[in-house]
């Protein structure tokens, strides 16, 4: 990986654009990065590493990447040029920042944009240039971490190697050294293996405690399902915790004990049954007893009744006689009723037939022509109605020909109103078009002019344009320019608060200086050595002439200076910012003076106003010729269509003139004096009307008539079958239907209530159970008690006996699949414990109690203190080299081993921890470790060639010497065309380092600056 060029816009400290040249840095394989602290070092940096991964490095992730320095409008923008595995690329990255809103007030939220492009040999048209390749966070992401092959956390530990945490790493115990590997090499998959193995360990241990607590609930539950009289589980079972009892001799005796249970289990439900089956028997015999003796009593009973059934009905005898001969004279009179029922009806049809005849022939008599027929019998009248008829049936035609007639009179006022209506249309089209054609050159010349009027509107709105802008900067002009005048007298008042105070400090010091021999004198003591000559007696101390300046006075007035000198500057900036923006007020406005420009804006407005209107009539003539071209079109239509429907129209009435007329004559002779001839026709029809109804009403009286004679017959014969002399007879001995049912229901009840009795008294089984002593079905009873009793006890001790047998042997086989199941996890149980302990450096076969993370880590540490020790020996003169030790390391509560680090002094052949190196040494082999790391993490990473590299600080612990060795072990960095940075204040690199960046700040922001040979 080698970096070409950083570009930062509103980064950190740097508020404007900043680029950084690496291949220049680069020509010379060596550059120091230097500046003032704060200057913004540590943010180029971090610059580079927000550009890979959008994140700053780990202690500076809380940092916020937006500068306070930058103008709001200008956003941050990182963009890094750079080769990555043979590809050149270019990251731009914006986070997401706040921005003014383009319309209006106020802030919006910019979101943030990463974009990926790379140099191609072919971006367009045969041409090498940039080409997008991304422009997803989450793409671009994937793709630089599979390039660079490192994390943020590497990378920062690799690239940008900061020496003093690898200080720290040397003195440091096992614990955070694993802290610090582990991020760089990725042991997390080793730590999630021995958290995989203890939690599986856990997983099994707790099965086999939950199987331990089943197979003892399921021996609880087997003591308890056999009962009180069983062996117990303590005479058979080893106790929980024996010495020498394991899970499988356990369940080998639970399973001996439960079989023992079962089969003194069935012998006893075998015994239970035997009982049962003798306590059914006796029940069965209770039973049948108590259902005999039930039996006879009832028989007896029903004896007794029917008895007394007897006797109460051989009481009422002549009532009943009685109340038979009524019903059956009831009865006959039945076959009567509907006879007078019929009778009366006819009557009454008849007197209603003669009422209806009289008032039809009522209503005959004023006709007009028919009084002589009103009192005419019914075959009279119906001939009459067949005259009318007839003459009404003579009049169809000529109504036929009156209803034409109307017809044509309506006809011919429709389209004697249509030509009125087209003649009309006509002349209103015709006078329309004579009007339009005379005013069509005066609306051509007012559209003309309108048009001019628009042209000059659009003219005078950009002058109008261009004199509010300039109105509106000859008011910030001259409102700036006011302020301007303010603060030149502020800032006098403040320099000549300056110069007040600097002359009052300047004061205060003189009148110390001339006061310290009296200051002097004020702290000799009789007897105390005086600080000037040493004399212990003072015989003419020094007196103040004035009063004394004490120190503080002087603090004092020297912060009243600085406060005036930064009143002062700030006000001579503030002074500077107004100038400039009076400069730009008044490029804008130009040298008019405020009233000219607000009188110039004033005459273009009213111009503009009065254009407008003038332009505003050129739309309404405009729609007004749309409107008046279609309404030209319509009339032109309508004078045509009108003329033609008006000649139509005139001919049609000449025609339906002449059918009228013949018509006319022909319904004059058929209507005779009647106004019209449906009135005739109409007056014939109520005629016709009126004597079809008489002729019905007479034949209707007729009929009833007879109907009335057969019904008086029918009476007189019914009653004498029924065998009454005269209908009247058969009318007194009749009863209400109620009455005469009820009566029927009762004598029905009392033969049904005889019958009965008389069946009860003659049934042999009644008769022989009336001659037995009498039944006791309360003793019966008892004696069943006692009997169902004991079956349920019997019953109860059978089904708890089966229900033992079933339970004990459901418990067996789930006792039986638990043995068969607990053998192998017991072995699983084994295995994954001996890994887990193993894996946790617990076990007894891990001698040197290494975790396995630490096992890999240690491999790791071993790696990197051999590929420092390369560099360490040639920057210690051949003396200290590097070890990594497998021992524990010493002190107390230290009980893993394998992260131990050692150095080995040449020089007196002894080893001795890293943290007893001096401030040299320990940046010898702090340089080393983190160098060394670089490439143990770069091989670990497949082997990424890592052409830029940077060191962080600690150069100045070294001596003269050292600090040569440690130039030359520098300068072998630089094989292979590889760029070695250095961040240091150490001012002899300085002059060992001739190419040079530096970073200046300033109150506006940070800066960068190349320097050196090919600084240009």
């Amino acid at each position: 990986m080698r970096l070409h060029r950083l570009t930062v816009t509103a980064f950190g400290p740097f508020a404007a654009r900043q680029q950084v040249d690496f291949d220049a840095l680069a020509a010379g394989g060596l550059f120091l990065l230097r500046g003032a602290t704060g200057a913004g070092k540590s943010s180029v940096l971090d610059a580079v590493c927000y550009a890979l991964y959008g994140e700053l490095p780990g202690a500076r992730r809380a940092n916020r990447t937006r500068s306070d320095h930058a103008d709001p409008q200008q956003l941050t923008t990182v963009v890094l040029e750079l080769t990555l595995g043979g590809r050149r690329l270019e990251i731009t990255r914006l986070p997401e920042q706040p921005r003014p809103k383009k319309r209006g007030t106020g802030w919006t939220t910019e979101k943030a944009q990463t974009l990926l492009r790379e140099w191609v040999a072919d971006a367009g048209q045969g041409q090498p240039g940039w080409r997008a390749a991304s422009r997803s966070h989450q793409e671009t992401g994937e793709e630089i971490l599979r390039l660079v092959g490192m994390s943020r956390e590497q990378f920062c530990q690799v690239v940008l190697l900061p020496q003093g945490d690898f200080a720290r790493f040397l003195k440091a115990d096992a614990t955070q050294r694993a802290e610090l590997l582990g991020k760089l090499f990725d042991t997390e998959r080793y730590r999630r293996v021995e958290a995989w193995l203890g939690e599986r360990r856990r997983d099994h241990e707790a099965a086999l405690q939950a199987d331990r607590r089943v197979l003892r609930e399921l021996v609880s539950r087997i003591e308890q399902a056999a009962g009180p009289a069983a062996q117990p589980a303590a005479e058979h079972l080893p106790a929980e915790g024996e010495p020498g009892t394991d899970d499988a001799a356990l369940t080998r005796a639970a399973l001996g004990w439960a079989a023992l249970l079962r089969v003194d289990a069935l012998e006893r439900a075998q015994v239970d049954a035997c009982a049962l089956a003798a306590a059914e028997a006796r029940q069965l015999a209770a039973e049948q007893l108590l259902t005999a003796q039930q039996e006879l009593a009832g028989r007896q009973q029903r004896h007794g009744v029917a008895v007394r059934r007897a006797a109460a009905l051989a009481a009422t005898g002549e009532r009943r006689e009685a109340e038979r001969r009524r019903l059956a004279q009831a009865q006959a009179a039945v076959a009567v009723e509907s006879a007078h029922r019929a009778h009366a009806a006819a009557a009454t049809g008849h007197q209603r037939a003669r009422e209806q005849e009289e008032q039809s022939r009522q209503r005959l008599a004023p006709l007009q022509g028919v009084a002589a027929k009103a009192a005419a019998p019914a075959e009279r009248l119906a001939e009459a109605e067949g005259e009318v008829r007839a003459a009404i049936g003579r009049l169809e035609s000529a109504a036929a020909d009156e209803r034409r007639g109307a017809a044509l009179a309506e006809e011919r006022r429709r389209e004697a109103a249509e030509l009125r209506a087209a003649e009309e249309l006509a002349q209103e089209a015709e006078a329309w078009l004579t009007e339009r054609q005379a005013g069509a050159e005066a609306r051509r010349q007012r559209e003309e002019a309108a048009r001019g009027a628009a042209s000059l509107a659009q003219q005078l709105a950009d002058q109008r344009e261009e004199a509010e802008q300039r109105l509106a900067a000859a008011h910030r002009r001259d409102e700036l320019l006011a302020r301007a005048t303010h603060e030149e007298q502020a800032l006098l008042t403040r320099r000549q608060a300056l110069l007040t105070a600097r002359s009052h400090t300047l004061d205060l010091r003189q009148r110390r200086l001339d006061g310290m021999a009296a200051e002097l004198a004020d702290r000799l003591r009789a007897g105390e050595a005086c600080l000037v000559c040493g004399a212990r007696e003072h015989p003419a101390p020094a007196a103040t002439a004035t009063a004394a300046v004490r120190p503080a006075d002087e603090r004092a007035a020297v912060e009243a200076e600085q406060r005036a000198e930064r009143a002062a500057t700030a006000a001579e900036a503030g002074l500077t910012d107004l100038r400039v923006a009076v400069a730009a007020a008044a490029a804008t406005a130009g040298p008019e003076p405020l009233p000219a420009l607000r009188e110039r804006l004033e005459q273009l407005t009213g111009a503009h106003r009065a254009a407008l209107r003038a332009a505003e009539e050129l739309t309404a003539l405009l729609q007004e010729r749309e409107r008046a071209e279609r309404r030209e079109q319509h009339y032109g239509t309508q004078l045509h269509e009108s003329r033609e429907r008006a000649a139509a129209r005139t001919a049609r009435l000449e025609v339906l003139a002449a059918e009228e007329a013949e018509l006319a004559a022909r319904v004059t002779e058929a209507r005779g004096d009647a106004p019209s001839v449906a009135a005739h026709a109409e007056r014939l029809e109520r005629l016709a009307q009126a004597l079809a109804a008489a002729a019905r009403a007479a034949r209707s009286t007729e009929q009833a008539a007879a109907r009335l004679e057969e019904a008086e017959r029918e009476l007189v014969l019914t009653a004498r079958t029924a065998g009454f002399a005269a209908p009247a007879e058969a009318a007194a001995a009749a009863l209400p239907a109620e009455r005469l049912a009820a009566l029927g229901r009762r004598l029905e009840e009392d033969a049904a209530e005889q019958r009965a009795v008389q069946d009860e008294l003659t049934r042999p089984e009644l008769v022989a159970a009336a001659g037995l002593p009498p039944a006791d079905p309360p003793l019966a009873q008892q004696a069943l008690r006692r009997a169902t009793d004991a079956l349920r006890g019997a019953a109860a001790d059978e089904r708890t006996a089966r229900e033992r047998c079933a339970e004990l042997a459901g418990l067996g086989q789930r006792l039986a699949r638990l043995a068969t199941e607990l053998g192998p996890r017991l072995a699983a149980f084994g295995e994954i414990s001996r890994l887990a302990q193993l894996a946790g450096g617990t076990s007894g076969d891990n001698r040197l109690r290494m975790r396995l993370e630490s096992y890999v880590l240690a491999a790791r540490l071993e790696q990197v203190a051999a590929a420092a020790s390369t560099r360490l020996v040639k920057m210690s003169g051949g003396r200290y080299t590097l070890v990594h030790s497998d021992e524990r390391e010493r002190g107390t509560g230290a009980r893993r081993s394998g992260l131990s680090l050692l150095v080995v002094d040449a020089w007196t052949g002894t080893e001795r921890d890293t943290a007893t190196l001096s401030g040299g040494e320990s940046f010898f082999a702090s340089l080393a470790l983190a160098l060394g790391l670089a490439d143990v993490v770069t091989d670990e990473a497949g082997g990424m060639p890592l052409d830029t590299l940077f060191i962080d600080e600690g150069f100045g612990t070294l001596d003269e010497q050292a600090l040569e060795e440690v130039m030359d072990v520098l300068d072998g960095l630089r094989e292979r065309d590889r760029a070695v940075g250095v961040v240091s204040h150490v001012a002899d690199l300085r002059q060992r380092i001739p190419t040079q960046l530096l970073v200046r700040k300033s109150r506006h922001g940070s800066t960068l600056h190349l320097t050196g040979p090919d600084a240009g």
